[in-house]
């Protein structure tokens, strides 16, 4: 049965980030946005809020359109876009860090418990996880292939609404790599580690390249991600500073606090409601791999960015948001 997949409606009112402003805003229209977060804005330093409204406007507009517009340009990418390196569009075992394999291995093994992972894994408290995935050498031709896609005349996808420098994965032409990935290696330790976040059911994802250089998203504001989980891989070590600082989760109130120093080929695993952030670096450029992995089980019941049942509109063709239709769905 071909499942069809959609997003929440959320996502064309909430969440929009005015990051000069640090502040995640809900746009309906220019009379209740300026109703609603005037005051606060003023209060951070801007003396007319009515001058945000066409940016946000504009976002409204690309959000409309978003998953239309991906899907159109993935397939033009797919037909002129010259790859530099074909084989790193399929995964190969030997990509994979050893220790990687041999922990994936263990966690598959029956009534494997996350007390049995512990030797395999380093623990940052707050259940977030730390352990090597790939190997330096792919990571290597990985960022050869990435710069040879920006530097080519093909156009740019805007991939993350918080960044408009990401690169959507998925519209590269990794999609099936990505899928192996989840399925293969990542679902059997998100099915030990958080089953009761939908780890056991991981069944689509987001992935992308967060770039962080000199003029473009030297830090990444403290936020929660569109995912049930997420890893968090370096692919590079040309940066200094930078690093990771997490809290609690996301309305929990807890004085929590612990940072995440990035290691070329190691990647950082997390609940997507973990409040996280990134601090600026001070020289150099930075490539990470993040991948949002999604359980339909878990966000058709409550959507993780509006935090009420998800009213979900469909979309054509992908994973959408990850949520899932039936013949109860709004």
């Amino acid at each position: 049965m071909t499942v069809q997949y959609g997003l929440c409606k959320c996502f064309f009112t909430k969440n929009f980030f005015i990051r000069k402003y640090e502040i995640h805003v809900t746009f309906l229209n220019k009379t209740q946005f300026l109703e609603d977060f005037s005051k606060i804005l003023k209060s951070k330093g801007c003396s007319d809020p009515e001058t945000l409204v066409p940016e946000l406007e504009k976002e409204v507009e690309r959000r409309r359109h978003a998953h239309e517009e991906r899907w159109k340009h993935r397939l033009y990418v797919a037909k002129e876009y010259k790859c530099l390196h074909p084989k790193v569009f399929t995964l190969q075992s030997s990509f994979l860090d050893p220790r990687f394999c041999e922990l994936v291995s263990f966690a598959r093994k029956p009534d494997c418990t996350a007390d049995d992972l512990k030797a395999y894994l380093k623990g940052l408290q707050m259940r977030i996880y730390s352990f090597p995935v790939f190997t330096p050498s792919f990571c290597q031709m990985f960022v050869e292939e990435l710069k040879h896609y920006e530097n080519s005349s093909i156009p740019k996808f805007q991939a993350a609404s918080m960044s408009k420098y990401a690169i959507d994965l998925g519209v590269l032409g990794f999609d099936q790599f990505l899928s192996d990935l989840r399925t293969e290696y990542l679902a059997p330790l998100t099915k030990v580690l958080y089953p009761d976040w939908g780890g056991d059911q991981l069944d689509t994802h987001k992935a992308f390249i967060a770039q962080y250089r000199e003029g473009r998203n030297l830090d990444t504001s403290y936020h929660f991600d569109n995912s049930e989980v997420t890893l968090n891989v370096s692919l590079n070590e040309t940066f200094d500073d930078g690093d990771l600082y997490f809290g609690a989760i996301r309305g929990e109130e807890s004085s929590f606090r612990t940072g995440y120093s990035h290691q070329l080929g190691r990647g950082v695993l997390h609940r997507g409601q973990q409040m996280h952030g990134a601090f600026p670096i001070m020289e150099g450029e930075r490539y990470n791999l993040i991948v949002w992995l999604r359980s339909s089980r878990i966000r058709n019941l409550l959507c993780p960015m509006c935090n009420e049942k998800p009213k979900i509109k469909a979309v054509e063709n992908g994973f959408g948001d990850g949520f899932t239709l039936d013949d109860n769905t709004v």
